[in-house]
């Protein structure tokens, strides 16, 4: 950060514009093959090794949300925030050993298509129809605002501008190749943003070092910001609520956590596209791997920043140009775009790229997942049962358009929010609860009837509103806590009062065989718990 220059110079222009060159060829290339089938489209022919698995499932997690809005929250909060990468880690392995063998024994295609084998077709719809309108309303909406915010504040373009452009390249390459085009190009753009990532975390913190170097830039950040540093934040921390103490690692991250990596579509559609269960678990681990550096990548510049506009002996050597942009407590989301300005020229060309990677991957794979739900579960169920391939593909494709088009309408109307990962996982928090409920009942237990699964996820939004809107406020981690442990009441109870036999007959049977795992993900489980307990340790 010692060479300053505003904006960006030809030489971050090229490397910005190779990256995208490479990522329309590669995207167009490896779609050619498997286009015209369902399979091939939305599963990628079932072909992706656990190296392509693993990457591209960090590429469709880690987007403008994390970026933007987890450094936004890096500087408000601290390190807690990290805790949703951590325990994400932990919760990749369960996934790996728990759901995901009996998601692909069952041979599926969309989450909503294992509801239908498992409850009924009218359930099914009731969730693909959540979902849709989840992916639109609040995840495509939020990634289309943090990464317009983004490039507004590096470029200087007006934001509905920078909105369309990210729109028009995640449709370039995605609508036309599916899945396949979207999981090889997340290989490419996983490594784009964890070296851009690195490169922001290792400038920011070395400018803190005031020349001596990356370690003890470390050193004058933790003493700068000691609160900063905090995993688990006490009672009277101004950030409690969204950050509730022990009861983010004993409460309600658990439910977010289980139903984004377990029963999110855009997320899990990679695993149901791997060669094998036993390469898409080593998958899961590689995943897991990954998520353990992500604080490094997001949340640490974050904090960085906050000690960086609250030294005036820093904020001199930036010069007027630091005063652009600021960001504040109440324009928190603005930290990582802010520090990247102060980036030498070709690194900030990287950074820009890993930015755009981030952005642009997460928003083709909730655009392919919206498809695929709506092409699948909605479209051939009621519509036209006997579409050929050729016409679902396309179907696909008009799905993925209509919901990007609305999301770029919607996006601009964010930006009176402060925290927007805080409003992401909040506004996620309404629905996850009772979905989550559903599901691991579902899998797990054999006395869940259909009428008591679908009772459950019905009442599980008026509950959590209740929550949401009582008088005595809690932390929204909590309310999702309580959401679920009522659904599962509700749930249980319905089924066992209308219930005439001892078991539902669309009940799973679970044996040994089905929960059988490599060695290779036994031990690289094992290590990646050890390293999250010692992370947690050196930090709490």
């Amino acid at each position: 950060m010692d060479n300053i220059t505003q904006g960006l110079s030809t030489i971050d222009y090229v490397i910005f514009g190779i990256y995208v060159l490479i990522i329309i060829g590669v995207g167009l290339a490896v779609s050619r093959k498997n286009k015209q089938s369902t399979e091939g489209y939305f599963l990628a022919g079932k072909s992706l090794p656990w190296w392509a698995v693993g990457a591209s499932l960090i590429a469709a997690n880690i987007s403008a949300e994390q970026f933007i809005g987890m450094s936004g929250s890096g500087f408000s909060i601290g390190l807690g925030i990290a805790s949703y990468e951590w325990m994400a880690a932990i919760t990749l392995i369960l996934v790996g050993k728990y759901f995901l063998p009996i998601f692909i024994e069952k041979g599926i295609y969309t989450i909503p298509e294992f509801v239908e084998k498992r409850f009924n077709r009218t359930l099914k719809t009731i969730l693909a129809i959540f979902w849709i309108c989840l992916y639109i309303f609040v995840n495509l909406t939020s990634v289309l605002y943090l990464g317009g915010l983004a490039l507004e504040t590096i470029l200087g373009i007006p934001m509905m501008y920078t909105i369309i452009g990210l729109a028009i390249f995640a449709l370039v390459y995605s609508v036309y190749g599916g899945l396949s085009a979207v999981v090889w190009t997340d290989v490419i753009q996983v490594a784009v943003l964890v070296l851009g990532g690195f490169a922001t975390t290792y400038l920011a913190v070395s400018f803190i070092g005031q020349g001596d170097g990356f370690f003890s830039g470390m050193g004058n950040l933790i003493d700068a910001a000691p609160d900063h540093f905090k995993m688990i934040l006490d009672k009277d921390n101004p950030q409690f609520m969204n950050l509730p103490g022990i009861a983010v690692l004993i409460g309600g991250l658990w439910v977010a956590n289980l139903y984004y990596w377990g029963f999110n579509q855009y997320i899990i559609q990679r695993t149901f596209a791997s060669k094998s269960v036993f390469e898409a678990q080593k998958g899961l681990v590689f995943a897991a791997y990954l998520k353990l550096i992500i604080p490094f990548l997001v949340v640490i510049p974050g904090i960085a920043a906050f000690v960086i506009v609250n030294d005036p002996t820093l904020m001199s050597q930036l010069g007027a140009a630091a005063n652009n942009f600021m960001p504040s407590l109440d324009h928190a989301d603005r930290a990582y775009p802010w520090l990247t300005q102060f980036l030498p020229a070709g690194v900030k060309g990287l950074v820009f790229a890993a930015l755009a990677a981030a952005i642009v991957s997460s928003l083709a794979s909730m655009l392919n997942s919206t498809a695929t739900i709506f092409t699948l579960d909605i479209y051939k169920e009621y519509l036209d049962k006997d579409a050929s391939d050729y016409k679902l593909v396309n179907i696909g494709r008009l799905t993925a358009i209509v919901a990007l088009v609305i999301a770029v309408f919607l996006a601009p109307m964010l930006g009176a929010i402060d925290q927007a990962f805080q409003f992401i996982q909040e506004y996620t928090g309404l629905v996850s609860p009772g979905i989550l409920a559903v599901f691991m009942l579902g899998l797990f237990w054999k006395k869940t009837t259909t009428f008591g699964a679908t009772i459950g996820v019905l009442l599980s939004i008026p509950i959590a509103l209740l929550l949401k809107f009582l008088p005595l406020q809690m932390p929204f981690m909590d309310q999702m806590m309580y959401t679920f442990i009522l659904t599962v009441a509700i749930i249980g109870f319905v089924s066992l009062s209308t219930s005439e036999n001892d078991d539902d007959p669309k009940g799973i049977p679970l044996t040994k065989k089905i929960f059988a795992t490599s060695t290779a993900f036994k031990v690289g489980s094992y290590v990646a718990c050890l390293i999250t307990a010692a992370l947690y340790a050196a930090f709490w």
